[in-house]
């Protein structure tokens, strides 16, 4: 089985690809529209530089062979959502080709390219069986990025696309706010034929949909029978793909040049333009330099990219071992309320000075780090303390088991004490601070 995605970017920018019309929600449908993003006769487009800025900064994060010089050109388009019959795209001179993602560090995904490229409308089906179009979203600019066919299932795509998606938001400051989308054409065959399902938004929608077609083109072949080459859309109510039309070739598209754009030398643009490290590379990158379990890493960068820059920094402070016991532990738990809070981290680290140099014990620590990130009390932090561990020591005290068997290795016995404090606490405690709290008292017995 070979899959390979097509994953598209509305850029964060304020006005669309070729005009000022703003990117915003819109009051109403077909409100933020004007001549160009509509194709009226006369029009001209202009380019959005932003955007070209942006798809600069996704082509390096992605690894590719960002080119001295590009260009646009017009893609033959005759549906409805695209009101001038052509949608204004990159074909021979894309912004960047010639990629490499790696999956959790290890397998490579290839990137065939990015390119840019406006949105087209959206048609609306009512009630009464008829279809109605919005131009509101017709003219945001995107940015499409084409993987090989190197993805071997449907849970690896899905775990792909949360990598990439991850890498994404953090490259280019994409804000969760609704106004934003980020859309898949995933691309799969099992025997020599592929088949497109277009337009699949979620991460577990692609699986889904991967996974139907999968199973469908197997039972095809099994049969006897053939598989067409088509565009599927995906029925995400009943989980099901279904033919929407048979899929184009490139010739069908008739791609000539943007005539009213020209091209575009940006060596000088694209070697001023810097990127901030990705999510994923900071993952490999810690457990690399600090030596510290993958999945560690991975949790630390996951939960916040600033608590993972402020493991390197106790970690310069006061060592590795130091930085993983705490940081991954009572800090890591309430670093949620610690951002929302919008807390500095000069007094968690001020507290973590007062351990290291014995001022205080670690019990004592566990506390006064509680109450500086959450706002308690330290009286209030101490009472939650001590109720929490007199219950999770009791437990452990009647089953000595699960300490040795999680000192042989098996980190899951935790899970029996995890549970039980759950039930028996009726939640009275977050999840984090049960698992911190868990995993420090079950680790001080090995």
């Amino acid at each position: 089985m070979k899959i390979g995605l097509e994953v598209h970017v509305q850029l964060p920018t304020r006005s669309k690809m070729f005009c000022s019309c703003p990117t915003t929600d819109a009051p109403a449908p077909n409100t933020h529209v004007c001549p160009v993003c509509l194709g009226m006769p006369g029009s001209r487009p202009v380019l959005n530089r932003q955007a070209l800025v942006y798809g600069i900064m996704l082509a390096k994060m992605l690894g590719c062979k960002v080119a001295d010089t590009t260009w646009f050109s017009r893609k033959t388009y005759f549906y409805p959502d695209m009101s001038k019959s052509v949608q204004i795209t990159q074909y021979d001179h894309p912004i960047g080709e010639g990629g490499v993602v790696y999956l959790n560090g290890k397998k490579p995904i290839r990137i065939t390219r990015i390119h840019l490229e406006e949105d087209p409308g959206k048609t609306r089906r009512t009630a009464e069986g008829s279809s109605l179009v919005d131009y509101n979203r017709s003219g945001i600019p995107l940015a499409e990025i084409v993987t090989e066919p190197d993805i071997a299932s449907p849970e690896e795509a899905r775990e792909f696309l949360a990598q990439l998606i991850a890498d994404i938001k953090h490259t280019i400051d994409i804000p969760d706010d609704g106004e934003r989308s980020i859309r898949c054409d995933c691309n799969i065959s099992v025997g020599k034929e592929r088949c497109e399902v277009k337009n699949v938004t979620g991460l577990k929608n692609a699986e889904r949909a991967l996974r139907y077609e999968m199973v469908r083109q197997i039972k095809i072949l099994k049969a006897g029978g053939k598989i067409e080459r088509e565009t599927r859309a995906f029925d995400e109510e009943r989980g099901i793909t279904y033919s929407a039309r048979k899929k184009e070739f490139e010739a069908d598209y008739g791609y000539i040049d943007e005539p009213d754009l020209g091209i575009f030398r940006i060596k000088e643009l694209v070697d001023s333009v810097s990127i901030k490290e990705s999510p994923a590379k900071m993952t490999q990158r810690l457990s690399s330099q600090y030596g510290i379990d993958e999945k560690k890493a991975k949790q630390l960068v996951s939960t916040s990219v600033n608590l993972a820059q402020f493991f390197e920094k106790v970690a310069s402070a006061y060592g590795t071992q130091e930085a993983v016991r705490w940081v991954i532990g009572p800090v890591t738990a309430n670093w949620k309320r610690f951002e929302e809070r919008g807390g500095g981290t000069e007094a968690v680290l001020a507290v973590l000075g007062k351990f290291a140099d014995g001022t205080i014990t670690d019990t004592e620590c566990t506390i006064e780090l509680k109450s500086v990130m959450t706002g308690e009390s330290a009286a209030e932090a101490a009472a939650q303390t001590d109720d929490l561990e007199k219950i999770i020591s009791g437990y452990l005290d009647a089953n000595p088991q699960i300490v040795e068997d999680y000192r042989k290795g098996n980190k899951k016995a935790a899970n029996s004490v995890i549970g039980h404090v759950m039930k028996s606490t009726g939640g009275k405690y977050s999840s984090s601070d049960i698992v911190e709290a868990v995993t420090r008292i079950v680790e001080s017995r090995i």
